[in-house]
């Protein structure tokens, strides 16, 4: 690759970074346990793909170097907790910004299960639990397809945000 090339390349990626930081998010914790093990991810990049079907289904992108990947695609499932305000210190336990209770990202959530076996958080504003169905790759991200198997909504609650590179306050008009 050229020098101009990459001086290109790398004004694309910055003007990409910048443009997505405006892109607010709600802010999510993947879980999973199974036979490979537990373990857990902070995580932006989430949404429903269709509710129609067999089952609803869902995605949600994980970095390739995230230790929870793994666990996941052996474990064949996982939970997407969505989390609400007041929840940045768990957001920031499973982004490892925060260190862990103990050693243990867990320490940080009461958890229960629904049926796939994926840690659901009690205190979520709602957690999906779904089998995983498809994971590709893409670049530096494994896009995770789940077929949903159960939902546990708080019956009230905002969710946690996340644009400009920080924790967001979502405003009631």
């Amino acid at each position: 690759m050229t020098t101009d090339m990459a001086e290109a390349q790398d004004t694309l990626r910055a003007a990409f970074l910048d443009g997505m930081s405006r892109a607010a998010a709600s802010v999510s914790v993947v879980t999973t346990d199974g036979p490979a093990g537990r373990g857990g991810v902070t995580v932006s990049a989430m949404t429903s793909i269709s509710a129609d079907g067999d089952t609803p289904t869902m995605l949600t992108c994980l970095n390739a170097t995230s230790s929870a990947l793994p666990l996941v695609l052996e474990n064949g499932c996982f939970a997407i907790n969505v989390l609400r305000t007041g929840q940045t210190d768990i957001s920031d336990v499973f982004s490892s910004r925060r260190p862990a209770p103990g050693g243990d990202k867990f320490n940080a959530v009461l958890t229960e299960t629904l049926v796939t076996g994926a840690p659901c958080f009690s205190e979520s504003l709602v957690s999906f639990d779904c089998r995983l169905v498809s994971a590709e790759r893409i670049g530096t991200h494994h896009i995770c397809i789940g077929a949903v198997m159960g939902v546990r909504s708080a019956p009230e609650g905002s969710p946690l945000l996340y644009g400009m590179r920080r924790y967001l306050r979502p405003e009631n008009h």
